[in-house]
């Protein structure tokens, strides 16, 4: 771990350059689970617009 943490450190040549590989796998993680939970979430959105259009506002 250390040697990835040194080669990594050395690619980017600062913190800040760790700080950015930290935010892309964190939106590549938000990505995936939204991916993955697409038909669930889309399902529950139709079904809340479907109650509200039925409850006639």
């Amino acid at each position: 771990m250390k040697k990835i943490k040194t080669k990594l450190l050395m690619l980017f040549g600062n913190k800040q350059g760790m700080e950015m590989v930290q935010v892309a796998i964190l939106v590549a993680i938000a990505v995936a689970v939204g991916i993955i939970f697409k038909s669930s979430v889309v399902d529950f959105v139709n079904r809340i617009f479907g109650n509200l259009d039925a409850a006639n506002f």
